[in-house]
């Protein structure tokens, strides 16, 4: 299974050698004389620097699988890394049915992601180096979980830059259009097929139980979108405002609401930077406010209008809080890094005339590892602040 060679250039064997999986096309040297699949690359020198998949359409060229030239990226190497990514998120299994099972890069397997909602999978193979195993891996897949189906949510546009056609197909047995998920004791739908991501947001499960643990009083959920945050602050919340743009998402809302016997979550329609402004000219005040939007910056390009949007709504959150009150907020933007994400904050507290204390600092759960060397793999930050007056 090893094909032929990629030579890279020293820039790229760098990279490689500092624990990076990726090489850009500009850094090969030599290209390999086959289709996408698994290739040995070395160093122009000759020094082999391991496996990886090859993708001859992309930017990315190269993502690294193995780095020990003298294994194989055989049926038994897909097997054991597989095996590894799968165990490492046995405990999980307490405590919810829904979670990631591959983090791509994160787990030594680049492009390649898992996510398992009960005893279904859904995955997404989003290059074309593996893209050219999926048998493989669909079938070590059913012998480790035990599956009952398996879905294929190939609709991400990085597949069209691979020369991969986007589509969503079942790749083993059924799955339904909708999956119970049940996560700390808090029940709710996914959807496999159509809904955000591969079905649900699973990289918030613990920081939902985090604010949902310490809510009281009155309640807002900015962004609610199906009401994940919002169930969790109804346990302890008194009233709960979920606030979303869209009308089907706040109709599943209060279905979430209805299959886990809570009254007192109220949806409401409208855009949350509109509706958080009418509230405080209102005088409103709130105990717990979770900010979680979507990601402002999908491209490096949006990064600017994206830090205007992030610290206006946090702005309007922290006016809106009330002495000593509760705000939990997130972001899911790449290239809003940890640093930007904090310095935001800080401008925003700076602008709202009020002293706010860190309380807690948040990232990615178990199930996303986000690896210190492989920035690509770490997208998701959060805070909890607590208005000191």
């Amino acid at each position: 299974m090893g094909g032929t060679v990629a030579v890279v250039s020293r820039k790229g064997a760098q990279r490689l050698r500092g624990g990076h999986p990726w090489v850009f096309r500009s850094d090969l040297e030599r290209v390999p004389a086959q289709p996408a699949g698994v290739v040995r690359v070395e160093e122009s020198n000759g020094t082999p620097l391991g496996w990886a998949l090859w993708s001859p359409l992309s930017e990315i060229s190269l993502r690294r699988l193995e780095a020990d030239n003298t294994r194989v990226v055989d049926e038994a190497w897909w097997y054991e890394t597989l095996h590894t990514a799968v165990a490492r998120r046995a405990p999980l299994a307490a405590v919810a049915n829904a979670y990631r099972l591959v983090h791509g890069e994160g787990d030594g397997l680049p492009s390649l992601v898992v996510d398992r909602y009960g005893d279904f999978l859904v995955v997404q193979l989003l290059s074309a180096g593996i893209d050219v195993h999926t048998e493989t891996i669909v079938h070590h897949l059913r012998a480790l979980t035990g599956c009952t189906g398996m879905l294929a949510r190939h609709d991400s546009p990085v597949r069209a830059r691979e020369g991969l056609p986007r589509e969503v197909r079942l790749l083993y047995g059924d799955v339904p259009k909708v999956v119970e998920v049940r996560e700390h004791g808090v029940r709710y739908l996914a959807a496999p097929w159509d809904g955000q991501k591969t079905g649900a947001f699973l990289d918030q499960r613990e920081n939902r139980v985090l604010i949902g643990g310490l809510a009281r009083g009155r309640a807002l959920d900015c962004f609610a979108y199906h009401g994940s945050f919002a169930l969790h602050l109804a346990r302890h919340a008194e009233h709960v405002y979920a606030v979303d743009v869209s009308a089907p998402a706040l109709a599943r809302v209060q279905e979430h609401a209805h299959l886990n016997g809570v009254r007192n979550i109220e949806p409401v329609i409208g855009d949350a930077f509109e509706v958080l402004r009418a509230w405080y000219r209102e005088g409103r005040t709130f105990d717990t406010i979770v900010v979680d939007p979507p990601a402002f910056a999908k491209t490096r390009g949006a990064l600017d209008g994206a830090w205007r949007g992030y610290k206006d709504i946090n702005l309007q959150a922290m006016k809106l809080l009330a002495p000593g009150g509760l705000l939990f907020t997130a972001s899911c933007s790449f290239h809003l890094s940890r640093g930007l994400f904090f310095e935001m904050l800080s401008e925003a507290v700076a602008d709202s005339g009020r002293p706010f204390a860190l309380r807690a600092i948040t990232g990615q759960p178990l199930d996303h590892p986000e690896l210190i060397n492989v920035p690509e793999t770490g997208y998701l930050k959060g805070a909890l602040l607590e208005a000191m007056r």
